[in-house]
């Protein structure tokens, strides 16, 4: 117990010190997980908007393995992205493999249904209300979506917070596809499963207690969102 607590303050030491190594695992996670969140939002919430205005054989199938992607394993992607990153691989020659931009693909590849899920159902919503007077005022598909898309601004906030958390505590696709190297493509979660499994309490604890601030932030931010929307 003596060790446990020991160890709880020298996390909150490490935080209140500003250490050097603890901040820059937490930069790297948030610059990587904000880039794929950025990303899975601006490829994502066109393909939402798209599937609600449009009709067309085989949509269905689009949606429902859209949200059955929810839940792929992250283990998964960053298998697949291996043997396509690694150096035998179709896209060995960019190497990419053990890098900061691996770890942004691999998160945009989990981020990225979890976009078009959450921003297909309201864009529905508002197209099951708005779409006749789209019609009759000649809209295109493209200024139909950018309609959809800015009603539906409180969704487009809440789909990319989702986004986001789940990026930031993602770690087995990218400690497979970065290589949890120390000062290069070390995240948060990489790195508390290997200073946990050192023995390391103290870093892993900091990481641990930053990264659940973060989550608790997220979540609380997209919940009130989305308790907005709900008033509405």
């Amino acid at each position: 117990m003596n060790d446990f607590a020991r160890s709880i303050g020298a996390a909150f030491t490490l935080i209140g010190e500003a250490d050097a190594e603890l901040l820059g695992i937490v930069a790297l996670s948030v610059r990587v997980s904000l880039t794929a969140s950025i990303v899975a939002l601006l490829i994502g919430a066109p393909f939402g908007a798209l599937l609600a205005i449009t009709r067309f054989r085989g949509r269905q199938i689009i949606i429902v393995l859209t949200n059955a992607l929810l839940g792929l394993p992250p283990v998964v992607v960053g298998l697949a992205l291996y043997l396509l990153l690694s150096r035998s691989g179709p896209l060995g020659a960019a190497g990419l493999l053990f890098t900061p931009t691996a770890m942004v693909i691999a998160q945009t590849l989990l981020a990225t249904p979890i976009v078009v899920a959450l921003v297909h159902r309201p864009a529905s919503l508002l197209w099951a209300e708005y779409g006749d007077l789209a019609r009759i005022d000649g809209l295109s598909a493209l200024r139909s979506m950018a309609l959809l898309l800015a009603l539906g601004r409180t969704s487009l906030l809440t789909a990319f917070l989702a986004a986001f958390g789940r990026a930031i505590a993602e770690v087995g696709a990218i400690i497979i596809v970065g290589g949890n190297i120390r000062g290069f493509t070390r995240t948060m979660t990489t790195a508390i499963a290997l200073e946990t499994s050192k023995g390391d309490l103290p870093l892993a604890l900091g990481l641990g207690l930053i990264l659940l601030a973060l989550s608790v932030a997220v979540s609380t931010v997209a919940f009130l969102l989305v308790g907005r929307v709900g008033e509405k």
